[in-house]
């Protein structure tokens, strides 16, 4: 059996400038999963003491806090500036873009619209600095539900897929005069999506590698799924099965953006040993 790579996979920017990050500052502390990798986040304990808090309420006596990739609510950065503790922002740019875009669109007049998951923490950061109505949708038929003003602005969730957030576009420009448009989708994201999309076509199965509360690996999963059946996702090789891969000729290998390549690696090496 052949195993290929999708031509683009793994480790976007902002992951890799965030694990940069928290590997120099050591014996810190982040709000919330730096990134959503489980494996990643135990080996940054493991090796540089660097501990996951789950909310600002559980800082104590704590000097210095990492700001996950996904960022947090504006609020909540204020609340640790309040404690007196030293704040360093790993959250990604592509985050902070449109958390800037919220906030100078809302205080110019615009109802804001987020494609996004409501209970994904960056959609959480990036709603809080609307000053004004905000709305987060996953479909565009929930925009029959919400009343919006004559000014409409959206941005995207960095990790959707493209295809949906045109689809509320579509939408929005067909009920409202003035709508402005941002798509905050990240280009590694996009980049990821598409190469998995190709390799699947022609894999008879796929192994999507990354964590199961990652956004953009669920995405990948799902593209992988829409042209190969026997698409998996996975953390780490411990997870893998023989029987997935007898009679089987092309074995496809695509990553989440928060997957490290030693993880790839381990599973890669995994799946030659089963030698079918």
């Amino acid at each position: 059996m052949k195993i290929k790579l999708a031509t683009s996979y793994g480790f976007c920017f902002g992951v890799k400038r965030a694990i940069r990050i928290a590997e120099s500052e050591k014996n810190a502390s982040t709000i919330g999963p730096l990134i959503h990798n489980n494996e990643e986040i135990s080996r940054l304990r493991k090796n540089f003491n660097v501990d996951t808090l789950e909310s600002i309420e559980e800082v104590r006596g704590i000097k210095k806090a990492i700001i996950r990739t996904h960022g947090i609510p504006k609020q909540d950065f204020f609340a640790l500036k309040e404690k007196g503790v030293e704040i360093i922002d790993a959250t990604c740019p592509y985050v902070t873009k449109p958390q800037k875009i919220c906030e100078k669109m809302s205080k110019e007049g615009y109802d804001i619209v987020i494609f996004g998951d409501e209970n994904h923490p960056e959609v959480k950061g990036v709603k809080s600095y609307a000053k004004g109505p905000v709305y987060v949708i996953l479909h565009a038929d929930e925009l029959e539900k919400i009343k919006l003003g004559s000014k409409v602005a959206v941005v995207s969730q960095t990790t959707r897929k493209a295809e949906e957030f045109a689809a509320i576009v579509s939408s929005l420009t067909m009920r409202h005069k003035e709508v402005r448009v941002f798509n905050t989708i990240c280009n590694a994201t996009l980049e990821n999506q598409e190469a998995t999309r190709t390799l699947s076509k022609e894999a008879d199965i796929m192994i999507i590698i990354g964590g199961k509360n990652s956004s953009n690996t669920k995405q990948l999963l799902n593209i992988s799924k829409e042209y190969c059946n026997d698409s998996f996702l996975i953390e780490s090789e411990r997870e893998l099965e023989k029987s997935w891969f007898e009679d089987k000729k092309l074995c496809g290998i695509g990553a989440g953006a928060s997957t490290p390549d030693w993880i790839i690696n381990k599973i890669i090496d995994k799946i030659r040993e089963f030698q079918v």
